[in-house]
């Protein structure tokens, strides 16, 4: 009995190793199968079978679709947050703000249906002093506007700058991503736009 015992906590540790942290794997696994498709199709079922685990498996760290797409527009924000980072590293004042917004439009056009996916399942949050403070593109943001408008400025100030600066690079990436701008010229425009 003892050797039935070590066959099945074998078993288990091979699977553990096999799929390591399957929760990443599946969120991995999801975020390709987006690049590929629409939001529509994706399935649980898919992703379950593309990792090579029953559904059963994910109904374990997503009991429903919406969890796993919740899993994805948070996963995809914070994506989108490095990369606005990662620019504005590479500028001072506006200049490197102006980048934080570039990087925005240039993360929508290169995940079109990701991007999509942050908006459909994040709260809303359109009200002033309601920025997220566990989003780190609202709070590269706020801190950039912060910067602007000084410290002193007052909560209504810092909100309707942060709606005027998200409104023009959101509106662009979707101006841009349903083809009311031609993407050919798009590349040249986000820079000349986002000044």
């Amino acid at each position: 009995m003892a050797r039935n015992d070590n066959s099945v906590n074998m078993k288990k540790t091979k699977d553990s190793y096999h799929h390591g942290d399957l929760r990443a794997a599946l969120i991995s696994e999801a975020l390709k199968l987006l690049e590929k498709q629409d939001l529509e199709h994706l399935s649980l079922r898919e992703v379950a079978r593309n990792v090579g685990v029953s559904a059963t498996a994910v109904y374990r760290h997503f009991p429903a679709k919406d969890d796993l797409l919740k899993a994805l527009a948070d996963h995809g924000l914070a994506m989108l947050g490095a990369q606005q980072k990662e620019a504005a590293a590479k500028a001072r004042g506006r200049l490197a703000f102006a980048q934080t917004g570039r990087a925005y439009v240039r993360f929508a056009l290169a995940n079109p249906n990701l991007f999509r996916l942050i908006f459909a399942h994040m709260p809303a949050r359109t009200k002033p002093g309601a920025m997220s403070p566990e989003g780190l593109p609202a709070r590269l943001m706020q801190d950039f506007i912060t910067m602007d408008v000084g410290p002193k400025a007052s909560t209504e100030q810092v909100f309707l700058s942060a709606l005027r600066a998200w409104s023009i690079v959101h509106g662009l990436s979707m101006l841009i991503l349903d083809e009311q701008v031609d993407r050919k010229v798009a590349e040249g425009l986000i820079d000349r736009v986002i000044a």
